[in-house]
């Protein structure tokens, strides 16, 4: 059964590639459904936008569904919800009003609500479902609060007609109804300070599962904030677009920072996805302050470079979160400190999680390095802005970009070499074995995609993106020139060819090795020990450590981390000169539990208690209540 749910969610996302791929390349169609019309009935709708985050849905969902297919799921949880799951994620962008929308919406959140409980015997999976539930309808609340504004004062409830009187909608109104839709899409997408439930929900969700809602879930927030920021809204005011770029410099930081200095693969990879999602509003940001500006054409630049690396985000982080469930499945555990020497043990995971830590990286010529530099080269162009105040957040964008692009590949030397070099620190790690076929064919799939995303940029991926930006911002400008192998930006501005960079760097491996050949250096292979530093006998405590790799980090930035640490000393009992065990903790502290979410707890904690004396117990007094309320109401009638 659990086979024929998954080969059901692979014709899915089979169907959703070809339908978004039409809808992409310039095919529109519309679908009404004529039930439960007087309130909007259900309405389906596809153009170049929806199309190709529909296309993302099921690029995501096949590799994803297939890894599925060999992953042990000896009880069948879940299996049925995953396919409710991907089916409503389907529907949310060709949704064409609200109440299509909503119900998509919903689906898909109580969907991967009972995919992230899949271990409901775990104290960590209730935690994280139940903080995943109320953040996702806060969100919903936000949403319906956005959406029925926006109906009411437009007469109707299509997205179409919204398009269409934007421009009639006052300013009050429009704002209003922008800041209400911009929290419920960040709080789905992940941003800052609405990110708690992601690294909660996605390690405790099954890795095919973590896959799709990092890799693709949390894209729809991104797919909503382009519909508000860009097309249902029309022409924003300048703010909207700086509070979208101060957005994304702050996640793209704070995301990298945390994960840098977390050991469970799934957690640090969850981190990640908070820091690639402010990469994309990097540029969904300056698209929006160019457009106000009048720059089309860099608009559109902008979009593309949050598109490209929307999509890249999906191949690279839904690979990585496959290779960390076969390395979990194969460990037993999520720590990496019990991890290490497993590219001995499982070579077809670490080289495909190799390629997806190159690409997060965004090393060239990987998919990652693109639309990084697009998004720079994008933030760059500034200098066309007569604003101070808009240079400036420009500016900010641009530094947190550098910063985060060296933390990011700090990071995943980090979460690779401790992972997979090195000796194995545990039992499970020394007896760790390959996945199996189906799940090593869906990591083979997506490291393809990465490596296709990387050395095809000019010749579909750009051209595309750049077709569907202009369709949602309604210009016909060209935003990119150049032939088949090279890509040039706003002219001669700047330039890049990645099939170029591939081969000056397979060129620099190989004629050293041709130079031996030439030379008449030996082929017969000679085994050795590796060099351990002088010493004769290694053992795994000897290993570099996550911990001592963070360690650095955690003094750079103690201002943030505010590590607590803590050393406990256990004496032989005879004697205290002799120490028979030591722990040392240094861990951190989140500072929007501390600042933010703690203290509006304890002040509903607060409220409740107070609101609680009012039941007393006594009918007299619920008698008085009611009376209380009954004049309440006939006073405001």
């Amino acid at each position: 059964m659990s086979r024929l749910a998954y080969g059901l969610v692979v014709l899915v996302g089979v169907v959703a590639v070809a339908l978004g791929a039409y809808g992409v390349l310039g095919g529109t169609g519309i679908l009404r459904v004529t039930w439960l019309v007087p309130l909007g009935g259900l309405e389906l709708a596809l153009d170049p936008l929806g199309g190709l985050f529909l296309a993302l849905i099921g690029f995501a969902a096949v590799p994803a569904s297939i890894y599925a297919i060999g992953y042990p799921d000896h009880d069948g949880r879940g299996r049925w919800a995953y396919v409710v799951f991907v089916i409503s994620m389907c529907l949310v962008p060709v949704a064409a009003n609200v109440m299509t929308f909503i119900i998509a919406w919903e689906l898909m959140s109580l969907a991967s609500y009972f995919l992230v409980l899949h271990h409901r015997e775990s104290k960590d999976s209730i935690e994280a479902g139940w903080i995943y539930a109320v953040m996702t309808h806060a969100g919903l609340a936000c949403l319906l609060a956005g959406m029925l504004l926006l109906g009411a004062e437009a007469g109707s409830l299509r997205f179409a007609d919204w398009r269409s009187m934007a421009s009639a909608l006052t300013p009050a109104t429009r704002n209003a109804a922008f800041v209400l839709l911009a929290l419920g899409f960040a709080g789905k997408a992940g941003v800052i300070p609405l990110h708690i439930w992601l690294p909660l929900a996605h390690p405790a969700a099954p890795s095919h599962v973590s896959a799709l809602m990092s890799g693709v879930m949390i894209k729809l927030g991104i797919y909503g904030l382009l519909r508000v920021s860009l097309d249902w809204l029309g022409t924003g005011p300048y703010w909207w677009g700086a509070a979208l770029l101060l957005a994304g410099a702050i996640s793209s930081v704070i995301g990298v920072l945390y994960a840098l200095v977390e050991h469970d693969l799934k957690r640090l990879l969850a981190f990640h996805s908070i820091e690639n999602i402010g990469i994309i509003l990097l540029g969904i940001g300056s698209a929006a302050l160019y457009r106000v500006a009048g720059q089309d054409a860099l608009a559109i630049l902008g979009m593309v470079a949050a598109l490209y690396h929307t999509v890249n985000h999906a191949a690279f982080k839904a690979l990585l979160f496959l290779g960390a469930g076969s390395v979990v499945l194969a460990t037993g555990t999520r720590n990496m400190e019990a991890m290490g020497g497993l590219i001995k043990r499982m070579p077809w995971t670490a080289a495909c999680f190799l390629i997806g830590s190159a690409a997060i990286a965004a090393l060239p010529p990987l998919n990652g390095f693109v639309s990084e530099w697009l998004t720079f080269l994008a933030l760059f162009q500034n200098t066309h802005l007569a604003s101070v105040g808009q240079n400036l957040v420009f500016t900010l964008g641009i530094a947190s970009l550098a910063l985060t692009g060296g933390l990011a590949m700090a990071c995943f030397v980090k979460a690779f070499g401790i992972t997979f070099l090195a000796m194995p620190r545990s039992d499970a790690a020394a007896g760790a074995r390959e996945a199996s076929p189906p799940m090593r064919l869906g990591m083979l799939a997506l490291a393809a995609a990465c490596i296709a995303l990387g050395l095809g940029p000019t010749v579909v991926v750009v051209p595309v993106f750049g077709s569907v930006a202009a369709a949602v911002l309604r210009t016909q400008l060209p935003t990119t020139s150049g032939d088949w192998l090279t890509l040039r930006v706003s002219g001669e501005f700047a330039s890049v060819s990645t099939v170029v960079i591939a081969v000056a760097l397979a060129a620099s491996l190989l004629v050293p090795l041709a130079a031996f050949r030439l030379a008449g250096a030996s082929r017969r292979t000679r085994l050795y020990e590796t060099w351990g530093c002088g010493r004769i006998v290694q053992t795994p405590r000897m290993e570099y450590t996550a911990t001592a790799f963070a360690n650095p980090f955690k003094r750079v930035f103690d201002f943030f981390y505010r590590p607590t640490r803590r050393l406990d000393i256990e004496f032989h009992p005879e004697s205290r000169l002799f120490v028979e065990r030591i722990e040392y903790e240094n861990p951190t502290r989140s500072i929007f539990d501390d600042w933010l979410y703690r203290p509006a707890l304890d002040f509903l904690r607060a409220g409740a208690r107070a609101v609680g004396t009012l039941q007393s117990g006594d009918a007299n007094w619920y008698l008085a209540y009611i009376f209380a309320a009954l004049l309440l109401m006939l006073v405001f009638a």
